[in-house]
């Protein structure tokens, strides 16, 4: 699978982390940076995922800083991306499979380095059930509310 993952400077180590584990796993990652721990804001990194799910550079994302907040926030603002954060496997599932989210927000300052994995793994191993979800989602991404 094609995976952008993104980094502001509070979560830098745990993508540190994830990218070799991903690539390991065999997965194409697409690493959108930052590299370092001098201070960026999240929310170039959250465009940047966004932009890389929606020009097709990737399939799924993971967005990593301090909260995982203000990355999915900025992140969402693409309505090709549909960004949950989450803090455990199960939430993990069910951003993909109820919500068809394409990406994962990840809060560094509030997770351990294998409930990151245990999550990030839960979220790339479902897919979306469609059926009595599919016209929820499909809202998500209008323009007006329907």
């Amino acid at each position: 699978m094609r995976i952008a993952i993104a980094s502001d400077h509070a979560a830098v180590s745990l993508k540190s982390l994830l990218v070799p584990w991903l690539r390991e796993a065999g997965h194409d990652v697409l690493d959108l940076g930052t590299d370092g721990t001098a201070s960026v804001d999240y929310p170039d990194y959250g465009y940047a995922i966004a932009d890389a799910l929606a020009d097709g550079r990737a399939e799924r994302g993971i967005a990593l800083c301090g909260s995982g907040i203000g990355i999915a926030i900025a992140a969402n603002r693409n309505p090709a991306c549909r960004c949950a954060l989450v803090s455990e496997p199960l939430s993990a599932r069910f951003a993909r499979t109820h919500n068809d989210a394409n990406a994962i927000a990840l809060g560094a300052r509030m997770i351990g380095e294998e409930m990151a994995k245990a999550c990030v793994e839960a979220f790339l191993s479902h897919e979306f059930e469609g059926g009595r979800h599919a016209a929820r989602v499909d809202k998500l991404s209008a323009k007006e509310p329907v």
